[in-house]
């Protein structure tokens, strides 16, 4: 299992067991169970890199008692298991843009959010959508996860269009996506989104292969060249999508693309070389290529940003004993510890105050606050990533997520979609 790879595409047994004796919080730790069973517990995950991490894995296991066993899959497989192979998880990690996909399967049981101990303290971008007076993210486009958060009760898989008591997934990170570029080859501010688009850095350009993902950066593109204007980017007509690839396959066959890249891995890579200068890219991946020693910047865009949430849902299998377990795992979750690694990356946590407490205060203040860096900033796996007095590309939370123009999208033509998506792909 990787250390670092970052989500991609997307991301379900009743009666609390009684076989839990008791549970207690600490303030420096997750919710700990206290049983003679628990310890024969082994709970499946499945998801994408974002989580699925050892070091996760490993101080999970330590404060809550249990087995963990962790699947990192690619975005297509992740969701295809998630609808098709219910017995082969007990909780599943993916993305909220996942959940018009996975949601009708029946998969996935309702979580009450009565079990959820910080509830209360997850960032209202995902329950009202709304993060203070006139930010872009209140209207942001696509399937932004305000939309798909609620059920309308506890047998339903409809989203309900107000909160309720009844979650889809329980939110855990989320971030701001936008373009990344080597500076010290580009040699100059990267400010707009059609920037991508740009005969200056032909053939050295790159798009994320994942057509929910990619197809939504190149709206970003197109819209800021104004050769398109798109009625909601996260939910395209055919017109709209027959328009979008043609461009993609103009650009194509002129040579703008030096490649397109699936996995967290390639993106690095492709920008550790210097084969691309600009392209599609994910906070981590970022993160990754500065601890390699080079300079890499995530621009703070005009446009705005891409966003993006990940959460766990639980699986409809899940039952007695091992569904209190998966609700303690969903509650260590947001209790901190989880939210401040993951922070070191360059995620936010849905409950920030609780990341708060695992993060020395400078590093709140790097990652968080937007200020100059007091000290050295180390990434989660003891690499130095950033310099005393940086500052994080795009400035603090507020700045970062209140600018989200539209969400990663599961859009009604996704088939349609994905067909166009192909034809430009193998153009």
């Amino acid at each position: 299992m990787s250390n670092i790879t970052r989500r991609s595409f997307v991301k379900g047994g009743l009666a609390a067991g009684t076989a839990i004796a008791a549970a207690s919080c600490s303030p420096n730790r997750g919710p700990t169970l206290i049983t003679n069973q628990i310890k024969d517990v082994t709970l499946r995950l499945i998801g994408t890199g974002a989580a699925q991490i050892n070091d996760i894995r490993v101080q999970a296991e330590k404060d809550l008692g249990f087995k963990l066993k962790m699947r990192a899959l690619s975005t297509a497989e992740n969701v295809q298991i998630a609808i098709t192979q219910p017995k082969q998880y007990d909780i599943f990690d993916g993305e909220y843009f996942s959940l018009p996909l996975v949601v009708p399967s029946g998969n996935l049981q309702a979580i009450d959010i009565k079990r959820i101990k910080d509830f209360d303290k997850i960032t209202p971008i995902f329950t009202t959508g709304k993060l203070y007076p006139g930010a872009k993210v209140n209207t942001s486009q696509g399937t932004a996860p305000r939309k798909v958060v609620f059920l309308k009760g506890k047998d339903s898989t409809e989203f309900a269009s107000s909160p309720t008591d009844w979650a889809t997934m329980i939110p855990f990170q989320y971030n701001a996506d936008t373009l990344g570029y080597r500076p010290d080859l580009v040699n100059r501010k990267i400010e707009s989104w059609a920037e991508l688009f740009n005969p200056e850095f032909k053939g050295k350009t790159s798009l994320l292969d994942i057509p929910s993902i990619g197809i939504m950066d190149a709206a970003m593109v197109m819209e800021s060249q104004g050769v398109m204007k798109f009625g909601d980017k996260g939910n395209m007509t055919r017109e709209e999508l027959d328009k979008v690839t043609q461009i993609l396959i103009e650009q194509k066959q002129a040579g703008q693309f030096r490649a397109f890249w699936k996995t967290f891995d390639e993106s690095v890579n492709f920008m550790s070389s210097g084969e691309v200068v600009l392209q599609s890219m994910w906070s981590p991946a970022v993160t990754a290529v500065k601890a390699r020693g080079y300079k890499c910047t995530y621009a703070p865009l005009k446009e705005g940003y891409r966003g993006w949430g990940g959460g766990l849902g639980l699986s409809k299998n899940l039952s007695g004993i091992e569904l209190d377990a998966a609700y303690e795992y969903l509650n260590w979750m947001l209790n901190g510890w989880a939210g401040g690694f993951l922070s070191r990356q360059g995620y936010y946590s849905a409950a920030p105050e609780n990341a708060r407490k695992f993060m020395k205060p400078e590093e709140w203040d790097f990652w968080y606050e937007g200020k100059p860096a007091a000290i050295d900033m180390i990434d989660p796996f003891g690499k130095k990533i950033e310099s005393v007095g940086a500052v994080r590309d795009g400035g603090s939370f507020t700045e970062r997520m209140g600018n989200v123009a539209c969400w990663n999208s599961f859009m009604q033509e996704q088939v349609y979609l994905v067909y166009k998506w192909t034809e430009f792909i193998v153009a």
